[in-house]
């Protein structure tokens, strides 16, 4: 079976998509590796795919972060940044934490704040506001810390901000950051950052909370130099691991053994923050991936949103177990009415993308008093619905605020950058796959023009409709609880490093309805053995789930990724349901 051609014949499936299986090749490596390792042929197919081989099997499939930290004065401008944050320790200055809005600015400081507090020091923590003041350091803000405050730490924001940071008159200025870097270098005394043009590219896959560990690494190392213990930051890997999945880094090299340490960590329920999270979402199950990008990490940036903008830092952050609950209750309240307005704004940018074309290179819509804190959900919801580099804007007045996504090998960040540096944008940056952006209403048309342009050198133009990649084809009986937790040793899976999804050929659905708010829950079996149950979320959003609860009494291929449900204290394997074609 070669790899363009569709598995199991399934040109169009009911999502709309081509099936796609693995090559000739990865079914060759796959089977040698089963022959040399004795692993299952799933958790094979798993390894293949993330090119690992037969003898890197066992080390791949338990990570060691010693093995795969990298070297912190390998990032230019390490060195001077962490002298001069021990140097305000030492004389106990005045420190203050300037952190962006989201999740990997949160946890960021976080890490800081904690780090400090562990060595007896208190540090200042500032949050702008995503409405009155935008992504990043502004001028007022940065001059008014200064005035009181010999050092400012720039995490997760500062690469881009010559103006803000020249205002810090009298203060000193460390950037922590991950954000494509211009040409030149904002004034600061240092910045750190593995996106910076002049350096290798070799770390560019940290989000900023891991660029925050590493200078948090190289403190310690410093401070041991002199005698003296710093904190453990092995206790501190739940937020990097938080801050990595939730930013969508790339699961890859030590991203991977972050995140692996990290879900460890947060599973003994230490930090009263998350421990709060948790419980008011209700996660009763040890934590995963998913449970990072999907459950935790939307809560967290709940209060960058639409609330308050340093909620997420203070959370994770606090000593307190009564304030972690009073604010994580917060931010539960938060992220339900976030759903509410997103979902408004996703009909009306969806209806405006359908009307404009979805064959170009970009799709884009625009609103008049659009939240900006849901833009940029809203154009990873356009993104995936099209598979095209995609930008929202709210408008207020004769501006707009926007955020755009990506799609692999196309980088927005550098587009919307260059259409800064051209002038058609009053300010942008980003990374590959996200960046953020403000525009002159009367510039919104050209900008979007020349942005497509650009994207379409890129590649954009040649996509097409996003195919589902599959790794094999599986029985009800053969998915056990052991095989689901072979394959996610395998794991974390998420960006760069996507949980294995497999085929149930020729079922036969024995149970549907619709559940939650457009939901699918199902139950079904190849008539020959016990039945299976899965869950596909979102399915009443499109066609998948009305065609299975109106199944007529026909058979399905069934394509998703394998859990483990707990309930009752039972273990119970379930389909997180994708797609599905009619078997004929």
């Amino acid at each position: 079976m070669t790899a363009d051609r569709a598995f199991l014949g399934i040109e169009r499936s009911l999502t709309g998509r081509r099936w796609v299986g693995p090559g000739a090749e990865a079914e060759r490596l796959s089977e040698a590796m089963e022959q040399q390792t004795s692993l299952p042929l799933a958790v094979c197919r798993t390894l293949v795919r993330q090119s690992v081989s037969p003898g890197e099997a066992e080390s791949y499939l338990a990570p060691a972060l010693r093995d795969l930290l990298p070297d912190p004065l390998a990032l230019r401008d390490m060195r001077p940044a962490v002298e001069r944050f021990l140097k305000a320790l030492q004389k106990r200055e005045k420190i203050a934490v300037f952190a962006d809005y989201d999740v990997d600015g949160g946890t960021s400081a976080a890490l800081i704040l904690c780090w400090l507090r562990d060595m007896g020091h208190e540090a200042t923590l500032y949050v702008p506001d995503r409405i009155d003041e935008g992504y990043g350091p502004n001028e007022a803000a940065m001059s008014a810390l200064a005035a009181d405050h010999q050092l400012i730490i720039c995490v997760d924001c500062g690469t881009l901000s010559h103006g803000p940071i020249a205002a810090a008159k009298g203060a000193d200025v460390v950037v922590l950051d991950h954000h494509l870097g211009g040409e030149t270098l904002p004034p600061a005394l240092a910045v750190v950052n593995p996106n910076r043009q002049d350096e290798t590219g070799e770390l560019s896959h940290l989000c900023a909370a891991g660029v925050v560990f590493l200078f948090l690494v190289e403190a310690n190392r410093q401070l041991r130099t002199g005698g003296i213990s710093g904190p453990d930051l092995m206790n501190s890997l739940d937020l990097v691991a938080l801050a990595t999945v939730a930013d969508v880094a790339p699961l890859k090299g030590v991203n991977r053994a972050f995140v692996r340490q990290g879900l460890r960590i947060m599973g003994q329920r230490q930090r009263p923050g998350l421990v709060a999270l948790t419980d008011v979402a209700q996660l009763d199950t040890a934590p995963s991936s998913y449970h990072l990008g999907y459950v935790l990490g939307p809560r967290v940036n709940a209060g960058g949103r639409i609330g308050r903008a340093d909620l997420g830092a203070r959370l994770l952050s606090t000593l307190d177990p009564s304030e972690a609950i009073s604010i994580a209750d917060r931010l539960d309240q938060l992220n339900t009415e976030r759903r509410e307005i997103e979902a408004s704004v996703r009909e009306a940018a969806l209806a405006q993308v359908e009307e404009r074309g979805i064959d170009g290179p970009l799709v884009w819509a625009a609103g008049e008093g659009w939240h900006p804190g849901v833009v940029g959900i809203v154009a990873s919801r356009l993104k995936e619905f099209t598979n095209r580099p995609s930008i929202v804007i709210g408008l207020d007045g004769n501006e707009g605020k926007g955020s755009g996504r990506s799609v692999t090998g196309i980088d927005i960040g550098a587009a919307i950058q260059r259409l800064a540096t051209e002038g058609l944008l009053i300010k942008g940056g980003g990374h590959k796959m996200a960046a953020g952006l403000t525009v002159a209403k009367d510039q919104l048309e050209p900008a979007m023009s020349r942005l497509a342009d650009l994207l379409s050198r890129q590649g954009a133009n040649d996509l097409g409709p996003k195919d589902l990649r599959l790794d094999g084809i599986l029985m009800p009986q053969a998915a056990t609880t052991d095989l689901v937790e072979q394959i996610e040793a395998a794991g974390p899976f998420g960006a760069g490093a996507s949980a294995p999804r497999f085929i149930f050929p020729d079922q036969i659905i024995r149970f549907a309805k619709q559940v939650g708010s457009g939901h699918l829950k199902l139950s079904f079996s190849d008539g020959t053995g016990p039945t299976m149950d899965a869950i596909a979320f979102g399915a009443f959003g499109g066609p998948l789930g009305v065609a299975l609860v109106e199944n007529g009494g026909k058979r399905f291929h069934l394509a998703g990724r394998l859990d483990i449900n707990v309930w009752g204290g039972r273990k119970r394997v379930q389909l997180r349901l994708e797609d599905a074609a009619e078997a004929t």
